[in-house]
Formats: structure tokens, C-alpha cells, sequence
């Protein structure tokens, strides 16, 4: 197989760091949180801070949030025309198509609450080129950033997408 120079194409210099079309939530219901939790926690009750109202009322947030894992994207949403940011899947038979899960970091903010629409945009942040047993590798890291209604931030990951 013939050596590459580098991984990087065209198309991944261009996109890097421009934020991508942006997809709204529906609003998030106290609904969508009880269930929400009710999956994550089953077998066991979730706690009250995501189903109880009343006792909400009474914390540090008075009144019900979302699980920080919440995702208000889980249902369909319009979204328009989607396009790849980093890696493209299916190119496996040529060199570099090889993709593996590098994993993910998230860091949170304000917290999800019934009556939030959440605004999602993601970008080719940054890549990483090295040589390892697998010869060159590409360590892509996409982000994604979530805002509320108001503006204020509330989650952002980073995605790793390893190329080899």
C-alpha cells in the first residue's frame, strides 16, 4: 500500500472550526423529563428533581430539571440538509477509512428545565495527525454545542474519530 503524506483533506480544511447549520429542539416538556428519567434510573425511581414538582420547588433549582443525559434531540426534529464535519464514513477500502470511536467529553452548564428549547450546533474543532502500529492515524475532535432559549450555554461534547 502506497505511504500518504497526510489524512487531512480539502474538504476538512475548509470546514475547520465553522459551525455547521444549527438544529432547534421542540420545547421540552416536564413529560419528556419524567420519562426521560424513568429510563435512565429503571428499575429503581429516579430522583424527585426530575418528577415531583412540589419537592423541585424546594432545591437549589426550584422546580424540576432535566438529567444532565438528557437529550431533547432523541425525538425527530426538522433538520434541514446535514453536512459531515469530520471523517466520512464508508470508505473503507481506501487508506485513512478505517474509523474507530475515539470517545467523547462532556462538559455541562445550565441545567435543561420544562419549557426550554435547546439549539444544537456542531464543528470540526481541531485534528491530530501521528504515526502509529497502524501507521498514519487521525485523531479528528468534533464538538457540539448546545444553548438554550436565553442563550446560555448548556452542554458541549467532543467527539473523537479516529482515521488509520
Amino acid at each position: 500500500m502506497t505511504e500518504v503524506d497526510t489524512l487531512v483533506t480539502p474538504e476538512m480544511e475548509e470546514r475547520k472550526g465553522v459551525w455547521g447549520t444549527e438544529t432547534v429542539s421542540f420545547p421540552v416538556s416536564e413529560s419528556d423529563i419524567r420519562k426521560w428519567a424513568i429510563a435512565v434510573y429503571w428499575p429503581e425511581t429516579p430522583p424527585r428533581l426530575y418528577w415531583d414538582g412540589e419537592y423541585a420547588r424546594t432545591t437549589r433549582w426550584g422546580g424540576i430539571v432535566a438529567p444532565e443525559d438528557f437529550n431533547p434531540f432523541a425525538w425527530p426534529v426538522p433538520t434541514g440538509t446535514f453536512e459531515p464535519v469530520g471523517a466520512v464514513p464508508g470508505q473503507q477500502n481506501q487508506r485513512g477509512g478505517n474509523l474507530l470511536n475515539g470517545g467523547q467529553v462532556d462538559t455541562f452548564g445550565a441545567r435543561i428545565r420544562p419549557g426550554d428549547v435547546i439549539t444544537s450546533r456542531t464543528r470540526l474543532a481541531r485534528w491530530e495527525e501521528r504515526y502509529g502500529r497502524n501507521g498514519l492515524t487521525l485523531f479528528t475532535y468534533i464538538e457540539t454545542e448546545w444553548r438554550n432559549q436565553n442563550g446560555e450555554f448548556v452542554k458541549s461534547r467532543v467527539a473523537t474519530v479516529i482515521r488509520y
